[in-house]
């Protein structure tokens, strides 16, 4: 029998929280935390299934691509859950986002469910009171074109991964991965380090100067900008190989600078305003945000990463605070329109709201993203001073920034006048130049607008044009004075890394992935070490330049830019219903008349030389070797069958390492393999080498002896060895011991060497129980030992200081007392607001992470310990317990012994 209760089914804990308190006691809200169920792995396929069309992605290739889904482990309780609740339910509610995702879960959950119940599916784009009663009384049907899209998109992905992947493996090193859209976002970043590497800057000279009219004291600055009628050359008109671009352009060396320089200091030199020009300066505000461009945006001006910026968005988005958070709409719905208008009159004055309502429109025709731009949520925007003390941090800042752009959308053009002015000087210098023409331009705001909200941000590292530089009035003819005069040197530098707030935008602008994917992206290139930051700029490793290659000679088409965004519209015209699912996979795989196909490409593969993919030519006799572990330079040895390899430093960049680099490290001395003499005890050679985890010191075992020559007395040969049974020599492991952190392979001496290959050290015995105390290092750095109990040392050189005393000492307090606190990274005065705990930041065995003693949560990769501030923290924390506890797989139950049947009587 059916319930009397409605059961809304929402994605998140919090939005489930959110939600319940709109709905009355009618209503019971619970959360499926994302997705229930998914593409099993095919080696989790039931065994009868393993052998056939479906074994190999768990997705059936020879009939319609019918994918084989499962309810993972982690869900199961979840699904239990939900069961339990629909019993009690006269109504469900599937309440996801009203994107692919939210389709999808909606979809795989009645799925699995099987309601018996009316279903109506419920979308709002807002959790505020209204939206979600407007939500309840307009629902509508499951809409499986999304859902059909989703499907695609998720099996595009494995059958991308699973084919090209183990290529991969077996080419360049295992563990790596080729996503659809994470290798062409990957190849964009190796694209740009290629264009820095064979960048070559060019140098040249400019002249700026400070003047005044002949009869007034306003100063103001100019620069020269042509000699003779011709363009005098600065940065944009040089290529990257460091040549002019156009021959009409003069490149001034420092000789002629400083040439031209003293002729415009002289006092005799005749300086006039040549032209004035004045024109209109109008400014529009941008657009009310998008995903991609508040990501941009949070990026500039608040130094989010992607990830933390969408981390932030939805818990304001699942709290009632913003609109939802995934969308490429710039359109803001007639409330949020009314809204805004309304609050930049009452606080910036009616001035400067234009007589009608700005309307926005973008490029996309994508169903499946919500269809208004991110804003405040609610009729009546709620300012950043209302919210002061409800928000916090960066849940505040990220609020602030969202209302500031969505009421400057609505708000007045910024006005003003721009003046340039043209100056002539008459010059005679050696080469013949009569002329200098300075330019100076500057201008004039008279009319704020909307610049009284918010200014948008720029990639652009270069100074605003649009400088608010006031120049005296002039006109044409008169005389100018010159104060000072500097000629200065440049240099053409190599195009910018992307950061990630770039990398978004060159995405977006090629169509590759989704507003819902940028961070997703750049995360995963992070992750799986493709790219790191530096800063805030994003460098290839040596590994994606393989990867890339590789798939940029065998692969082709899957890098392209073009083709990954055409499949971005493909997915797009199936979610809009225009094109069928089976259709479109069929073609992708197996091949039709604009496309060869995967399987195809797979199958006709060839041979793929590792080595030359794995190679990187910097000189002719110096190469880049990408290995198992790690990078190095190879140069010819003594001879061809021993080239030479030195290690490349992990802190040097792929631009870094230039010709004179390379050399560079080749010719260092090498203080890696620095006899340091013998041991006395054994009479072995003791070296200090450097190797893959460190500088180390090693005790040397001597070569085996040679078996002696005999010679034969009947033909004067060497004598065939008498063949004996066959025994392995044992092998004797040389003892080998790291250098601490604190000691320089080029310095450590013997008497320290013998030392640390003693190591551990005893330290003496604990005169109560006899228990023998060692010094020693470890993983997790310099510790005590007695029997199974341990102490932290605070640091590696109390291993050969510490006493007996000290020792005991260490023995006798709580192994958690007062040293916990100590081992923390990061500490933070304000205690938890929601467990009241004290929150730090610690060091763990995958990485660092934030706890307050009983909840943890792992920093992302992306995000580095310094970033992690307390409203991080806290944030981090939150979302770790809105997620709820791991769910782990019960132990299988041992099955009872058969009894055996009793011996038959003879």
């Amino acid at each position: 029998m059916p319930g009397t209760k409605k059961l809304v089914i929402v994605e998140s804990p919090a939005k489930a929280k959110t939600i319940g308190q709109y709905l009355g006691d009618d209503y019971e809200v619970q959360a499926s935390v994302g997705h229930i169920r998914d593409l099993v792995e095919p080696k989790n396929l039931p065994p009868e299934l393993k052998k056939g069309s479906l074994g190999k992605f768990s997705v059936d290739v020879e009939n319609g691509f019918a994918p084989y889904y499962v309810v993972s482990d982690g869900k199961k309780q979840t699904v239990a859950a939900l069961k339990r609740a629909l019993k009690n339910a006269d109504e469900l509610y599937l309440a996801t986002d009203e994107d692919r995702e939210g389709e999808a879960i909606a979809w795989h959950l009645l799925e699995v469910l099987k309601p018996k119940v009316p279903v109506k599916r419920m979308v709002f784009h807002e959790i505020t009171k209204e939206a979600i009663e407007r939500a309840k009384e307009n629902t509508r049907d499951l809409d499986t074109a999304l859902v059909d899209a989703q499907e695609t998109r998720r099996i595009l992905d494995r059958l991308y991964g699973f084919e090209v992947s183990p290529v991969l493996w077996r080419k360049i090193g295992p563990g790596l991965s080729a996503g659809r859209v994470q290798s062409a976002a990957t190849r964009l970043v190796v694209d740009r380090e290629r264009e820095r590497l064979a960048f070559v800057s060019a140098g040249y000279w400019g002249i700026t100067a400070r003047l005044r009219p002949a009869e007034g004291a306003e100063q103001f600055g100019a620069r020269l900008a042509r000699l003779d009628g011709r363009k005098v050359a600065s940065g944009g008109d040089f290529d990257s190989l460091g040549q002019l671009k156009k021959t009409d352009v003069v490149a001034l060396d420092e000789q002629a600078a400083q040439t031209l320089a003293d002729a415009l200091r002289r006092p005799d030199i005749a300086v006039r305003v040549a032209k004035v020009e004045s024109k209109p300066y109008t400014r529009r505000p941008a657009a009310p945000f998008t995903t991609s461009t508040l990501q941009q945006e949070a990026s500039r001006k608040l130094r989010f990463t992607s990830r933390q910026t969408m981390s932030v968005a939805q818990s304001l988005y699942e709290n009632g605070f913003i609109t939802y958070m995934r969308t490429d709409s710039v359109s803001l719905s007639q409330q949020a329109i009314d809204a805004a208008r309304k609050q930049a009159k009452s606080l910036y004055g009616a001035e400067t709201v234009p007589d009608k309502p700005r309307l926005y429109t973008g490029k996309s025709k994508n169903a499946q993203e919500a269809h208004e731009a991110i804003r405040p949520a609610g009729d009546t925007f709620r300012t950043p001073q209302q919210l002061q003390g409800t928000l916090r941090g960066n849940d505040w800042k990220l609020y602030d920034l969202i209302w500031k752009r969505t009421v400057a959308s609505q708000m007045a053009d910024t006005k003003g006048t721009t003046a340039t002015l043209t100056i002539e000087a008459d010059v005679a210098v050696q080469d013949g130049a009569k002329t200098a023409e300075l330019t100076a331009s500057g201008t004039v705001i008279t009319f704020p607008g909307f610049r009284l909200a918010y200014e948008e941000g720029s990639d652009d590292e270069k100074p605003d044009t649009d400088d608010e530089t006031r120049l005296p009035a002039l006109s044409e003819g008169q005389a100018l004075a010159v104060h000072e005069v500097e000629a200065k040197g440049s240099a053409t530098t190599p195009p910018a890394r992307y950061t990630e707030a770039s990398l978004i935008k060159a995405l977006e602008e090629l169509g590759v992935g989704r507003p819902s994917t940028y961070s997703a992206i750049i995360s995963t290139i992070v992750d799986r070490g493709y790219v790191s930051p530096r800063g805030s700029a994003l460098v290839p490793s040596w590994i994606a330049f393989s990867v890339v290659r590789l798939l940029e000679e065998h692969f082709g088409d899957l890098v392209e830019y073009d083709f990954t965004a055409e499949m971005e519209e493909d997915l797009d015209r199936i979610s809009r219903g225009e094109q069928g699912r089976v259709d479109w996979l069929q073609g992708f795989y197996f091949g039709n008349d604009d496309h060869r196909g995967l399987r195809t490409v797979i199958d006709n593969l060839g041979d793929i030389d590792a080595r030359e993919i794995n190679s990187v030519r910097i000189t002719d006799d110096i190469t880049v070797r990408i290995g198992k572990y790690g990078p190095y330079l190879e140069t010819p040895g003594e001879t061809p069958d021993t080239p030479r390899r030195v290690n490349i430093p992990q802190e040097l960049a792929p631009d870094e390492l230039t010709a004179e680099k390379a050399r560079e490290l080749i010719d260092a001395p090498v203080v890696g393999d620095r006899v340091l003499g013998t041991n006395p005890a054994t009479g072995k050679e003791i070296v200090a080498k450097d190797g893959r985890f460190g500088p180390y010191v090693t005790e040397l075992e001597p070569e085996p002896e040679a078996v002696p020559e005999v010679l034969d007395e009947a033909t004067g040969e060497v004598a065939a060895p008498k063949k004996r049974a066959a025994k392995k020599p044992a092998v004797v492991k040389p003892r080998t011991a790291s250098l601490f952190k604190s000691m320089d392979p080029a310095t450590v001496d013997l008497e320290t060497a013998l030392k640390l290959l003693d190591l551990p050290r005893a330290v003496g015995a604990d005169p109560e129980s006899g228990e023998e105390i060692l010094a020693q290092n470890g993983r997790y750095g310099a510790y005590l030992k007695k029997g199974t109990d341990t102490r932290s040392l605070e640091n590696e050189d109390q291993i050969f200081d510490i006493t007996l005393d000290g020792a005991l000492a260490l023995f006798a307090q709580p192994k958690y007392g007062a040293r916990r606190a100590s081992s923390a990274l990061k500490e933070f005065e304000t205690p938890d607001p929601e467990s009241g705990k004290p929150i730090k930041v610690k060091d763990g065995r995958f990485g660092p992470y934030v706890t307050d003693g009983t909840t943890n949560a792992t920093i992302p990769k992306a995000e580095s310990v310094e970033e992690v501030d307390f409203d991080r923290a806290v944030q981090l924390l939150a979302d770790k317990r809105a997620k709820g506890p791991v769910v782990r797989k019960a132990p299988a139950k041992k099955k009872p012994a058969a009894k055996r049947a009793p011996a038959k009587k003879k």
